[in-house]
């Protein structure tokens, strides 16, 4: 269960911090390497720090730039966007 108390906005600024140029590259490699940083920056379990990727998914804070189900574009880049 998520809180309410989460900043969505200040998680997906973080993140955008975090990552490199460029980062993360991938459907299913970003969501894991994105989920990997909020668990080793806030402590969060993988569990929730999947939830809270999802979340920030849905609400427009993280956007994948390709189409996952299609392999020539799976490896296409997410535009990460604490303005959504």
């Amino acid at each position: 269960m998520i809180s309410e108390d989460i900043d969505l906005q200040q998680l997906t600024a973080d993140l955008k911090h975090a990552l490199g140029p460029g980062e993360p590259v991938g459907y299913l490699r970003g969501k894991s390497v994105m989920r990997n940083l909020l668990v080793d920056m806030r402590g969060f379990s993988e569990l929730e720090a999947e939830e809270l990727i999802d979340t920030m998914e849905l609400r427009g804070f993280l956007r994948f730039l390709g189409d996952p189900t299609e392999r020539s574009v799976a490896d296409a880049h997410w535009d990460i966007s604490p303005h959504a």
